[in-house]
């Protein structure tokens, strides 16, 4: 390179993560946390749901499940259309889709109208979540990608508890139609806000060949330096492949990496969905009082924090085995639980520290997606790891049902819940076994450049 060429990343590397950059992240943050109260919004309205429209719970299952289906499908769509469009109108129109859809959910007449809006609200979620994680790893500096990524990642369990907040607040005084009309109207605001401020990655404008301006534009937003430069390039760890999308994803150098991040994002949703949705109703089961089982239950969801930990230990170390050891102690703790349901104490401590163990590790997994892929396919990657693994939701749901059925007791349903993290586990040693194995890895082998004319 000449002196006046500029390698992108390696800009980023060495300036100190500025205004603009803690910008992008606020952004995305915010993007990610309305994504959560919209997915978890339909959970909270459901016993209003059941009173005011006189149904009964066997009903509500299509309305509660349909979102996840448009979860998986936003997703599966949403990452090829970012490889070729970019991240930046895929994350615009993701966030007006949901906007739209879950403002519209306020004024359902009935449940097959409030079902099919659930699913556009999905299809909206889907596309969000996977291109926000994109965009925020692509302006990170390689030294602390894992744990800007996973603090970002954190906004989605926090709108979550923000619904439940707000919900038993505002259900009281407006009705249930009033929290999904507050899922409507904050994600528009946002919109108003993204138009203006969210910029396009710069890796995905040096890989594309757009318009040297633009790329300019952005970088000086990073530090002004960036204008001295007459050519933008950008090399950057990785096995060449044949066109972009999901020709990356399957290509010989990445197929068994994509494979095993889907087996191991899959495998961690069927145990959050098996036990978020089961464990109230197991615990009650078990002979503890129904007000007892749900507080206890409640606790599960609330360790997604710790993320931020892993994405520390993630910049510093193999990341693979970071997350693998995670899902490994989240087998340990799962299996606990099935054995400790006569002390309520140590049952409480087990379920929250299995639930720290599992969302940890489960919301790391797209900060190392992000990692893995090269420019070109990354946005599928991630999309299209989280859309596969929204099966396992699914599946998660009726594994216990299944289990339930064939009367299985209660220490033995723990006991295959935690088979899935070892799993989810394992397939992560695989793909670092793949990793070292990669034909032509180890050197910047992917290059990519624009010039000022």
């Amino acid at each position: 390179m000449t002196n006046r060429d500029l390698d992108v990343q390696a800009f980023i590397n060495r300036h100190p993560f500025s205004p603009y950059q803690w910008l992008v992240f606020a952004t995305c943050f915010f993007i990610v946390l309305l994504d959560g109260f919209d997915t978890a919004a339909i959970g909270f309205i459901a016993p209003s749901l059941l009173k005011e429209w006189g149904i009964g719970k066997p009903a509500l299952a299509p309305v509660l499940s349909a979102a996840l289906f448009g979860l998986a499908a936003g997703a599966l769509v949403a990452g090829p259309l970012a490889d070729r469009l970019g991240r930046r109108i895929v994350l615009l129109g993701s966030v007006l889709v949901f906007g739209a859809a879950c403002g519209g959910s306020a004024f359902a007449t009935g449940l097959d109208s409030l079902t099919m809006l659930r699913f556009v609200t999905g299809i909206g979620l889907g596309a969000a979540m996977p291109n926000a994680v994109t965009l925020i790893s692509e302006f990170c500096p390689d030294g602390r990608r894992a744990v800007i990524t996973n603090a970002m990642f954190c906004g989605f369990p926090l709108g979550a508890a923000c619904g439940g907040f707000l919900a038993a607040w505002m259900i009281p005084h407006w009705g249930w139609r009033s929290v999904l009309a507050l899922g409507g109207i904050a994600p528009v605001v946002l919109l108003a806000v993204m138009a203006f401020t969210l910029p396009e990655s710069v890796r995905h404008m040096v890989a594309r060949g757009a318009p040297a301006e633009r790329i300019r534009a952005v970088l000086r937003r990073i530090h002004a330096s960036a204008a001295d430069a007459t050519r933008y390039v950008m090399a950057e760890q990785g096995v060449p492949t044949a066109g972009g999308g999901a020709k990356v994803l399957f290509a010989r150098s990445y197929a068994v990496g994509t494979v095993m991040l889907w087996l191991a994002y899959f495998m961690g949703l069927v145990i959050f969905y098996a036990l978020i949705n089961w464990m109230p109703i197991l615990f009650k089961e078990a002979g503890l009082p129904t007000q007892t089982a749900t507080l206890i239950a409640a606790l599960f969801p609330l360790g997604g924090v710790g993320a931020i930990l892993f994405g520390w230990l993630m910049d510093r170390y193999d990341a693979n085995r970071v997350i693998a050891i995670g899902f490994g102690l989240t087998a340990l703790a799962v299996f606990l639980i099935g054995q400790v349901a006569g002390n309520v104490g140590l049952l409480t401590v087990t379920v929250f520290g299995a639930g720290a163990l599992m969302n940890t590790a489960q919301s790391s997994l797209p900060a190392l997606a992000a990692a893995y892929y090269p420019t070109q396919g990354r946005a599928t990657g991630v999309a299209w790891m989280l859309g596969i693994g929204r099966f396992g939701g699914i599946a998660g749901s009726f594994l216990v049902a299944e289990l339930a059925r064939r009367q299985l007791p209660f220490g033995q349903v723990f006991m295959v819940v935690a088979a899935a993290a070892l799993v989810s586990m394992a397939a992560l040693l695989v793909k670092l076994a793949s990793d070292r194995n990669k034909p032509a890895a180890g050197g910047p082998a992917l290059r990519a450049q624009v010039d000022l004319h």
